[in-house]
């Protein structure tokens, strides 16, 4: 690890000078382009510049389909590899016998675990931004899960429809039955899926990096620039968040495994920069991965859902919905659509929907319902820009060149 960050100090003092014709720029100059050229793209966006922004997002999309279409004609062999493997798969769903039963079985629980790791994926991959999936659909799913355990006083749910539509089992359950660690047990697969998820998430910041590392070739991605710049006023950072940065950075450099997994075991909007600093340091995959997917898919995941479930056990909810109604001149009026929500969702656990009487539509679950639908909105609208600001700085490098040459 020293030997790589006395590498990185080298490599750093060679890129403080560029060679244009035979000419070495003023490093502050070249700096200052890139800042100028940064700000232009970061305009881009669909409420400032809507054509150009469509124009850019479109052409962008056809670059990255040849790219990849290139890359799949280059490898034939396992183009057609899976395509075998996609025709034997669909007869053996689709040809009747009584391997159906377990190819059902199979299918069920794949769309299940493909979704809370898609959605786990998304919370950390996002072109731009993530997509908050435990705040928008874990979070909830939990909550829903114990307030049903509570009420229903066991946590037997008929399945189907379970996860969509959770409904009491026809046994009473015994009053008292309920335990966190019954609940715990009853959402650990879709939590674990979800922390898989993240984990996997992380790795495009990681691989970026390392290529970078090993070709020596300066990567397109302004987060590794940032870590670059970063590195390089590393004595002189004064303010929080860039003192933040270093201390994430010298814990993964320094202590390794253990420091990747504390990272990775808490709550950490900075945890991109340890993929970065494990790629460019060249720290072993497993390392990195290993320790990413314990901190996020078992430490950090069972905090996480250890908090929502105590938060919306029975007890508390009682309390935080008397806490509400105990608020000086609007209390009352708050707190009468919380009862009224809860009073509707208790009724909906004990009425499957074809016997059940419909219920009104509380406007708590209308704003969360908008609320979900906006932030899925902003995600589209942040990959569309993201993607558009690829290509403006695709047009950028390609006029470097032109520029250099005057």
């Amino acid at each position: 690890m020293a030997e790589n960050g006395k590498n990185c100090d080298q490599r750093r003092v060679t890129m403080n000078k560029e060679q244009y014709n035979g000419n070495f720029t003023d490093p502050s100059s070249v700096n200052e382009k890139k800042r100028r050229d940064r700000e232009e793209r970061q305009n881009i966006v669909l409420w400032r510049q809507p054509l150009i922004t469509l124009q850019y997002f479109s052409l962008e999309t056809l670059v990255i389909l040849k790219e990849w279409t290139s890359k799949l004609w280059h490898r034939q062999s396992i183009v057609v590899s899976f395509l075998l493997l996609l025709a034997v798969l669909t007869a053996t769903y689709y040809v009747e016998g009584a391997h159906q039963q377990y190819v059902q079985r199979i299918e069920k629980q794949f769309l299940l675990y493909a979704y809370w790791i898609g959605l786990g994926i998304l919370s950390s991959v996002g072109l731009g931004t993530g997509l908050h999936t435990f705040l928008l659909y874990l979070g909830p799913h939990i909550a829903s899960v114990t307030l049903a355990a509570y009420e229903c006083n066991s946590v037997n749910f008929p399945e189907p429809p379970y996860p969509d539509q959770i409904i009491c089992p026809d046994e009473e359950g015994t009053e008292g039955a309920i335990s966190l660690w019954s609940i715990i047990s009853k959402v650990r697969i879709e939590a674990c899926m979800w922390g898989i998820g993240t984990a996997i998430g992380e790795l495009p910041p990681y691989f970026m990096a390392r290529a970078a590392r090993l070709s020596g070739a300066e990567p397109d991605d302004e987060e590794y620039q940032e870590f670059e710049e970063m590195l390089e006023h590393a004595e002189t950072a004064q303010d929080f968040a860039s003192r933040a940065k270093l201390a994430v950075q010298n814990l993964v450099q320094k202590v390794g495994f253990f420091g990747i997994l504390a990272c990775a075991s808490i709550p950490n909007p900075l945890f991109d920069l340890a993929g970065i600093t494990c790629g460019h340091f060249l720290v072993p995959f497993w390392t990195f991965f290993g320790a990413t997917l314990i901190g996020k898919a078992i430490i950090k995941m069972h905090i996480q859902k250890i908090f929502v479930i105590v938060t919306f056990s029975k007890h508390i909810v009682e309390q935080m919905v008397a806490f509400i109604g105990a608020v000086p001149g609007i209390g009352p009026s708050l707190q009468k659509p919380f009862q009224e929500y809860l009073e509707a969702q208790r009724q909906k656990l004990h009425h499957r929907s074809e016997t059940g009487t419909p219920q009104g539509e509380n406007w708590l679950s209308w704003a969360f319902e908008k609320l979900v639908a906006a932030m899925v909105c902003y995600f589209v609208l942040s990959i569309i820009n993201s993607m558009a600001q690829s290509y403006a700085k695709r047009i950028q490098q390609r006029l470097d060149p032109k520029e250099k040459t005057k």
